[in-house]
C-alpha cells in the first residue's frame, strides 16, 4: 500500500487550500448569519476546475477520481468552510454529477454536466420522506404512468439546497410496494426542474448549516417527461446506492477538514492565552490530551476514507469503508469542535472565534446522511456476520 500522494495530488490539495483561504472564516461567518448560499465561493471552486475533478473529460471534467475529490473537500473545509463544504460537493458533483454521468442518457449528460462544472447549474436530491426517514425502501412518493411520462405526487423532507437548485434528482416509486417483487423493486430516479408546476417547497428552521437551506418539498401532480428518467425504470435502487455511498465519502471529507480546523483554532488560542503566570494554557495536559486524542482519531478517519475513495475509483467494494469512515469522522468532528470550545472557555461560545459555527454545522452529521446507529447496524450485519437487529 502506498500512503504517499502523487505530485499531481499534492498540487490539487494545495490549490484547494489556497482557494479555501480566499474564502476564510470571516466569509463563512457572515454567510452563516445571513443564511445565504455561498455563490461566490462555489463559482470560484468551479472556475478552478475543482468541481469536475471526478467527472468525464468530454464534458469538461478532469476524470480523476473520488479520492482527489476527498482531498479537495478536506482542504477547502480546513481552510474555513467546515463541514458545509462537503454538502456543496454532495448536492452538485454527487447528486448531480454521479447520477447523470453514470446513469443519464447521452443527451442528459450533454445538457447538464458542462453547466454543473461551470457552476451555472446547481442540484439537489429529494429522497427522505417524513414517514420513511432512514428506511428508503418505505418511501411512498409515487410517479404514476401518464402517457409517455409520469405524474408525481408525494412529499419529501430535509431536502438540502432546494432554494438554490435548478435541477432536482427525485427518487420515487413507480410500482407500489404491494405490487413489487421485492421492497427494492419499483424505485426510480428522475432529474426534473425545481421550477415546475405542482412543485413547492418551504424552509425548515434549524440549528446550523445555514448557508444551505433545508426544506420540505411537495409534489402535486408534477409532470415528468420521458427524457427525465435517470437509469432504469423500476430498478433504481442499486443505482441509488452508488450515489448514496459516494455521498458518505464527501461528507466524511468535510468532517475531517472540520476537525482539523477546530484543532488548529484551539491550539492557536491555547498557545496565545496565559492565565496563571507566563505559561500558555496549551502547556497543561488537561487541554493537551483531549486535543491529541481528537487528532489521532481524525487521522484514522482520514485513512479509512481514503481507502473508501480509492476502492471506489478502482471499482472495488467500498461500502463498509465509506460507512466506517463516516462514523469515525462524525464522532471526532463533534468531539474536536466541543474540545476546541472548551479550550477557549467563554470565548469558544462567542461567534467571534468561529468554533460555535463549526460545532453547530457538524452536529448534523451524527445522524445524516445516515445515522450512527444505522452504520453500526451495517457493520454488525455485513462485517461481523451478526443477525439483522431491526
Amino acid at each position: 500500500m502506498d500512503f504517499q500522494l502523487s505530485e499531481e495530488q499534492r498540487m490539487i490539495a494545495d490549490s484547494a487550500r489556497q482557494l479555501g483561504e480566499r474564502f476564510g472564516l470571516e466569509y463563512w461567518r457572515e454567510l452563516d448569519a445571513r443564511k445565504e448560499f455561498p455563490h461566490d465561493c462555489w463559482r470560484a471552486i468551479c472556475q478552478a476546475g475543482l468541481c469536475g475533478v471526478a467527472l468525464p473529460s468530454e464534458y469538461g471534467g478532469s476524470e480523476l477520481g473520488v479520492f482527489e475529490m476527498a482531498l479537495i473537500i478536506e482542504n477547502l473545509s480546513a481552510a474555513g468552510g467546515g463541514s458545509t463544504l462537503g454538502q456543496l460537493f454532495m448536492i452538485n458533483p454527487i447528486f448531480g454529477g454521479v447520477s447523470v454521468s453514470r446513469f443519464g442518457t447521452p443527451a442528459m449528460k450533454q445538457e447538464l454536466l458542462p453547466g454543473l462544472m461551470s457552476g451555472d447549474i446547481n442540484f439537489c436530491m429529494a429522497l427522505t420522506e417524513p414517514d420513511a426517514g432512514t428506511n428508503t425502501l418505505e418511501i411512498r412518493s409515487f410517479a404514476a404512468q401518464d402517457g409517455d411520462g409520469w405524474r408525481l405526487n408525494g412529499r419529501k423532507v430535509w431536502i438540502t439546497g432546494v432554494d438554490s437548485a435548478h435541477k432536482m434528482l427525485v427518487v420515487a416509486r413507480t410500482r407500489k410496494i404491494e405490487e413489487s417483487a421485492s421492497r427494492s423493486d419499483g424505485l426510480t430516479m428522475f432529474m426534473i426542474d425545481v421550477d415546475r408546476e405542482g412543485l413547492s417547497h418551504t424552509p425548515i428552521e434549524k440549528l446550523g448549516t445555514n448557508t444551505l437551506a433545508s426544506s420540505s418539498v411537495f409534489f402535486d401532480n408534477v409532470r415528468i417527461e420521458p427524457h427525465e428518467l435517470v437509469g432504469t425504470l423500476h430498478g433504481g435502487w442499486r443505482e441509488l446506492l452508488d450515489v448514496l455511498n459516494t455521498e458518505r465519502i464527501v461528507t466524511t471529507a468535510g468532517l475531517i477538514g472540520t476537525a482539523e480546523l477546530a484543532l488548529k483554532l484551539a491550539v492557536d488560542y491555547g498557545n496565545d492565552r496565559k492565565v496563571f503566570g507566563d505559561r500558555p494554557i496549551s502547556s497543561y495536559q488537561g487541554l493537551q490530551f483531549p486535543l491529541a486524542q481528537c487528532y489521532a482519531e481524525t487521522q484514522a478517519a482520514r485513512l479509512v476514507n481514503y481507502k473508501a475513495a480509492s476502492n471506489f475509483d478502482k471499482g472495488l467494494p467500498y461500502g463498509s469503508e465509506a460507512n466506517i469512515a463516516k462514523l469515525l469522522a462524525a464522532q471526532v468532528a463533534a468531539r474536536a469542535t466541543e474540545r476546541a470550545m472548551q479550550t477557549m472557555g467563554g470565548m469558544g461560545y462567542s461567534r467571534e472565534y468561529h468554533v460555535e459555527r463549526l460545532w453547530r454545522d457538524c452536529r448534523l452529521f451524527r445522524f445524516a446522511p445516515i445515522s450512527e446507529e444505522m452504520v453500526l447496524n451495517y457493520i454488525a450485519m455485513y462485517d461481523l456476520g451478526m443477525p439483522r437487529s431491526y
